[in-house]
């Protein structure tokens, strides 16, 4: 095994390298990568072109801990324009390959690559992968060694949903939210993250409630962590018209500061 790597504690939960995504999906889960990686949690992918490199993207922005496991030689960037990224995870955490010095990328060294992406974490979260991806080649093989699956659901009328909704289907836990993942793991690691995540959560969202304007700040000051509110009562609370209430509350959804429950009724999310 080779490596690259700075000393750091690891608590590693994964997701899994796939085919760029679509738009949404992107924006949603850069979101998804931050909160995880904020809780302590360490992402582990390939290093790939589009949700692997988000994920560490996602990471890097909230200062997390990553490892890149790569097809190639440590010494090899591959694809060449994540160098950048590939400098960041050397710093905030690690880049491992078994494969010797100078090894270019082929592709029979990535089925090989996510043995360990499989292997090395807690469990493995599949965003997207179609039908004859490696996705489901990691996700077979983190079952195989008695590691969490989980799946994000997608739309069944495009090819890279193919693989989290099969997963689904055959019993991975679906997947929606960050809490989702948090809630399947081991109970000491849960017990860790509880004990960590309030003082920064807190102050973590006064940053953000610092750096919204307007009828984003007004409403986000309404919103509480720990108790949903239910749109009417925001939309009263708040005096705006329903329509200006509703659009911030999407605004802040897509940003990941805000989660709609059932009933239209809202809350903060702890970042």
């Amino acid at each position: 095994m080779y490596a690259a790597m700075r000393k750091f504690q690891m608590r590693p939960a994964s997701r899994l390298w796939a085919p760029a995504g679509q738009l949404f999906m992107e924006r949603r889960w850069r979101t998804g990568w931050r909160d995880l990686a904020a809780r302590g949690i360490v992402i582990v992918s390939g290093l790939a072109r589009g949700i692997d490199a988000i994920a560490h993207q996602g990471t890097m922005t909230a200062n997390g801990r990553a490892i890149g496991v790569l097809g190639t030689g440590i010494d090899v960037c591959y694809p060449k324009e994540n160098k950048k990224l590939y400098e960041k995870v050397l710093e905030r955490g690690a880049i491992l390959s078994e494969f010797p010095l100078g090894t270019h990328p082929a592709p029979e060294n990535f089925p090989i690559r996510n043995r360990i992406v499989a292997g090395m974490p807690l469990g493995a979260i599949i965003i997207e992968g179609a039908q004859y991806s490696g996705s489901l080649i990691t996700a077979r093989l983190a079952m195989e060694f008695g590691r969490e699956v989980f799946g994000v659901p997608g739309n069944v009328t495009q090819a890279v949903s193919f693989a989290p909704n099969l997963l689904i289907k055959q019993g991975a836990k679906l997947v929606t939210s960050v809490e989702d993942v948090i809630e399947e793991l081991p109970t000491p690691v849960r017990a860790a993250l509880t004990k960590l995540e309030q003082p920064e959560a807190e102050q973590r969202n006064l940053l953000v409630a610092q750096s919204l304007t307007g009828s984003g700040q007004k409403i986000y000051a309404l919103l509480s962590s720990d108790e949903p509110r239910p749109i009417d009562d925001i939309v009263e609370t708040a005096g705006l018209n329903s329509s200006d209430v509703l659009a911030t509350l999407f605004d802040l959804e897509m940003k990941g500061f805000v989660r709609q429950l059932p009933g239209k009724q809202f809350s903060k999310i702890l970042l």
